[in-house]
């Protein structure tokens, strides 16, 4: 990110320790964006946004992504009551020339929603979804079922819900602490393709949450009132597929998803295996990722820096318990992962204060702590309900910011991609750590899912999202997986940004569409210049663009555009970063 994001503030924006100092009368969390300074109070820092609806609350509240890289002291922000409410705020933001940008959990990387030169004084209102609009309904009358939920429910309290009527999902993101709006703004995913000889029931993908959706409403220009309302997209309308992963370019209101049958997981986890042979060439024998997708569909590996075993979890479709595995009936079953050891904390401390020869040590000890949490809570086998081994991130993990890329490739070129991937990665390392630099001083995760296959809705004539990173390509119909890489890192660690930018270019070059296509992950890092992420122009207005309408029958970027501009032509919707995305 540049550097520049977060560290310029205008001079009418009053400092973080004198608002905070305000906010702590309200709440005794103080940098928690959960205290709220209401407008026309002593302590509201900025004017009030003139004519402002009389039946919202408007109030100014922090805002921080996750990584706390994007970190905004006060921000205009509403919290709607109903969809009818956010239609009212739109309209008023049209006449004012105010932005308007919907905010769940902040559970994100990317400068989607706003970035850090954004404050009060600005011209910009965040919308609150998680207070109000969580709404679920479940329909099991039809086949498959249908889930009708506001957009600001939890993706926790979703599952939560689903369960009870025996339903679940194939994969998700595993925080719960994601709302479903912002999750379909993403293409969010999880982990899940299947196994030989496994196919799915009715109203499973092993594509993304965006893949469930069986209709969309938004808030969208009327041409003929003049105004912002509210209108329905089912999936078989080609407008719908802009819709499906819009970045933040529009309001999502709510979705009507199709849900399948839960399923009980047995998730193993392993930490004894070698990268060596878990990455090992194509065809070669041994217990491979190749190995274990083949057995079970689905996996995760976290390979801490500088160490040689990679934690690899993996997930199993058993309707009956193994003997050797533990009940689970609640979600986020690795607390030690989620309250970061104290010893583990002193090396970090020690990182970041100039030691970065520690990172080594570093790398050990978070191994170290995963093999001993394992033990400790008996969470080496687990066995329960999707959600309750699908979630297992929680808020109070270690926040470290992370780039993303999505590889789309062939089923069996998948152990490839993988190899090709952690060899030059572990040469890439080697070649810092020669130059006394330690950038990547966390994990390396490593997942595989599907693409967000149309046939696999329930519906005739359903259309893929336009701008999801695994929208299939027609002339690719053999590409039918995607893998995902992440590379994670504590903010702001020496020589991360160009680490960044040369393995991005690797990627780009390395799968340029032969044999594999590289597209960005939108809610992580990208576009990296050395000054940090979203800062590359070549990548952000030709590499992503392309890269979305590489091998396509028509330009799909164009097409997204279009239906945003029909439907928001007084780009409400809009941030910096969409804006020079082009869209």
């Amino acid at each position: 990110m540049n550097k520049t994001m977060n560290t310029q503030k205008p001079r009418t924006m009053p400092s973080r320790r004198s608002f905070l100092k305000k906010g702590a009368v309200l709440t005794t969390a103080a940098w928690l964006p959960s205290f709220r300074v209401y407008a026309n109070t002593s302590l509201s820092s900025c004017e009030k946004p003139a004519n402002f609806p009389a039946n919202l609350t408007l109030f100014q509240q922090a805002f921080r992504n996750w990584s706390e890289e994007i970190v905004v002291d006060a921000v205009w922000t509403c919290s709607p009551k109903t969809e009818q409410d956010i239609v009212t705020l739109v309209n008023w933001a049209h006449k004012q020339g105010y932005k308007v940008r919907p905010r769940g959990h902040m559970h994100n990387w990317s400068p989607l929603t706003i970035d850090g030169q954004i404050n009060c004084t600005h011209k910009v209102i965040l919308v609150d979804t998680t207070s109000h609009l969580t709404e679920v309904q479940i329909d099991t009358s039809q086949t498959p079922a249908r889930v009708i939920a506001q957009t600001g429910v939890s993706m926790q309290d979703l599952m939560t819900k689903m369960e009870t009527r025996n339903l679940g999902f194939v994969a998700t993101p595993a925080p719960g602490d994601l709302t479903l709006g912002g999750v379909l703004a993403i293409d969010g995913h999880g982990t899940a393709i299947p196994a030989d000889g496994q196919g799915m029931t009715s109203g499973q993908t092993y594509g993304s949450v965006s893949n469930t959706v069986l209709s969309l409403t938004a808030v969208v220009w009327d041409q003929t009132s003049q105004q912002y309302a509210l209108k329905e997209f089912k999936r078989d309308n080609e407008e719908c597929a802009a819709f499906l992963t819009h970045l933040g370019r529009a309001f999502i209101t709510k979705a009507t998803l199709q849900a399948g049958k839960n399923q009980r997981l047995h998730c193993q986890s392993y930490t004894h295996l070698s990268s060596d042979e878990l990455f090992a060439k194509p065809g070669s024998a041994g217990r491979t990722i190749e190995s274990f997708l083949k057995k079970s569909g689905r996996m995760e590996a976290i390979w801490f820096p500088f160490t040689k075993e990679p934690w690899l979890k993996v997930w199993t479709v058993e309707p009956t318990q193994p003997i050797s595995s533990r009940l689970t009936l609640t979600p986020f079953n690795y607390p030690f992962t989620d309250n970061v050891p104290l010893a583990v904390s002193q090396l970090l401390a020690n990182i970041n204060n100039s030691a970065p020869t520690l990172t080594p040590q570093f790398g050990q000890a978070q191994l170290t702590a995963v093999k001993l949490g394992l033990a400790t809570t008996l969470s080496n086998e687990l066995w329960g309900w999707s959600k309750n081994t699908l979630l297992y991130i929680k808020p109070s993990t270690l926040r470290v910011t992370a780039n993303g890329y999505a590889i789309l490739t062939r089923r069996n070129n998948v152990q490839s991609v993988i190899h090709r991937f952690t060899q030059y990665y572990q040469s890439k390392v080697k070649e810092y750590q020669a130059q006394g630099l330690y950038p990547m001083n966390s994990a390396v995760e490593i997942r595989v899912t599907g693409l967000d296959q149309s046939s696999e809705v329930t519906m005739p004539n359903a259309v893929a999202p336009l701008l999801s990173a695994i929208s299939p390509i027609p002339s690719k119909p053999d590409f039918n997986v995607a893998v995902w890489l992440d590379i994670l890192s504590v903010p702001n660690a020496k020589g991360a940004n160009r680490f960044y930018r040369e393995v991005e270019a690797w990627v780009f070059n390395e799968f340029s569409g032969t044999d594999a296509l590289a597209r960005v992950e939108w809610s992580k890092g990208w576009a990296y210049s050395d000054n940090g992420a979203w800062n590359n122009d070549a990548i952000i207005k030709t590499q992503v663009p392309n890269s979305i309408n590489f091998g396509q029958s028509s330009n799909k970027w164009r097409q997204a555009f279009d239906v945003f501009k029909k439907y928001d032509p007084n780009r409400i919707y809009s941030s910096p970063l969409i804006d020079r995305l082009g869209l």
